[in-house]
């Protein structure tokens, strides 16, 4: 996927999914400069139909999806797996979604977005207690601790991040140690950082529970 396709996610979402990392935060956020849907004349910008409940649940959908950066195929069996445990669906799917280590590695500050975390796992920069690990979807649990691979510590996406986990706030269910630059799992992730995030994972079930 190209950089410009990701701005036109957020486009298409009308809202920022922060994407490109820091770039998100500027003035040179596309979403800054074009606050329309891509694609759309002027008149039908002004013209707007009216979204269905259906429209307004896929566009949920593909919003919670595009930000953990999943194929549908992936996001689809997340939400099946979600729905056949036990409690609340909604939450057993926020579980699922931010215990992926590519998740971690961005909401630890190891990477300024999620699409760079998923790469410095790919390419395997990034270890689970002390083993290198290059599946961006492996599900961490509580105890375990992410790392920088010793061969990459010297990689330019590693300068200077024991400075920058010290300035970092990361979720409560994550301890950072910037002096060791790691960060451990140690509890589980809570619903009400999704409502804080804007996520409405109860319409994301709701869409596929028709």
């Amino acid at each position: 996927m190209i950089n410009n396709s990701k701005c036109k996610i957020c486009r298409r979402a009308g809202e920022k999914l922060f994407l490109k990392g820091e770039k998100c935060l500027t003035a040179k956020c596309t979403l800054v400069k074009k606050p329309y849907t891509p694609g759309l004349t002027q008149s039908q910008r002004k013209h707007r139909s009216m979204v269905t409940e259906f429209g307004r649940q896929l566009k949920d959908k593909q919003k919670v999806r595009n930000m953990y950066g999943m194929r549908e195929r992936q996001f689809v069996n997340s939400v099946r797996e979600a729905m056949k445990k036990a409690g609340s669906p909604a939450e057993n799917l926020f579980v699922l979604l931010e215990s992926r280590v590519d998740n971690v590695v961005f909401r630890s500050g190891f990477a300024q977005s999620r699409s760079l975390a998923r790469q410095m796992v790919s390419h395997g920069h990034i270890t689970v207690n002390g083993r290198k690990i290059d599946i961006p979807s492996y599900r961490m649990k509580k105890g375990d601790v992410i790392g920088v691979r010793e061969g990459s510590v010297k990689s330019p996406l590693f300068a200077d991040l024991g400075k920058k986990l010290e300035k970092h706030t990361a979720p409560i269910w994550v301890k950072l140690d910037p002096k060791k630059t790691t960060a451990e799992v140690i509890g589980s992730p809570k619903m009400e950082e999704a409502v804080e995030t804007g996520i409405d994972l109860p319409t994301v079930i709701g869409f596929y529970s028709r």
